[in-house]
């Protein structure tokens, strides 16, 4: 179990290592309203290179409905197993880890929004909003990969799993790349979300 833990913990210190630095190295006021934000030399030449894409912001905030409903699935076929055996400690072990999983990711988003480390590079209808660490990237990083995990548990056939592995990996990074493109993040804050989604998953 230990030495099943440590790869978990060298991500998840890579992450606070990262925040840290985030905070601490080259911050400037580059962002609206004068935000201050961490590396800035790289994150305003890669906002730069990227510019704004509204329209990419939006089609990827739609599909973040995606992961919900995975994560809402996991949920019904837990409730079924609960009801169908009449006792939690029947229902599968994998689908209560991933019940326990989905509030840890949910507890990360929220800690994040209390503790502001971030804040966008452009104003979301007039708000200056939090942006650290990336959540779509987050949720989309650690809720996909489950998803094919749970397939290739339950799902039989080769190709079919084959298939939808494919699908998800590449959903999974056309959301992460869409996020970079769009411009509403600077890319510490994706690779903040990515850290983390490692380290979770």
């Amino acid at each position: 179990m230990i030495r099943k833990m440590k790869t978990p913990l060298v991500w998840f210190m890579a992450f606070i290592l990262w925040t840290i630095a985030v905070k601490t190295v080259d911050v400037r006021p580059i962002g609206p309203m004068e935000s201050r934000v961490g590396f800035a030399m790289l994150n305003q030449f890669i906002h730069n290179l990227t510019g704004n894409n509204m329209m990419l912001y939006t089609i990827t905030d739609w599909l973040s409905i995606v992961p919900f409903a995975v994560c809402g699935l996991s949920g019904m076929m837990g409730l079924a197993q609960l009801i169908r055996r009449k006792s939690l400690a029947k229902v599968d072990r994998d689908i209560i880890a991933l019940g326990v999983f989905y509030i840890i990711v949910i507890g990360a988003y929220a800690l994040f929004e209390i503790v502001p480390i971030n804040y966008r590079p452009v104003l979301i209808e007039g708000v200056l909003e939090v942006s650290y660490p990336s959540s779509t990237t987050m949720l989309v990083s650690c809720v996909m990969p489950t998803a094919v995990m749970q397939i290739r548990r339950r799902v039989g056939n080769l190709k079919i799993r084959k298939i939808a592995a494919a699908v998800i990996w590449a959903f999974t990074i056309f959301m992460v790349a869409g996020r970079i493109v769009s411009g509403v993040h600077w890319i510490t804050d994706i690779i903040g979300g990515l850290l983390l989604s490692v380290s979770l998953v």
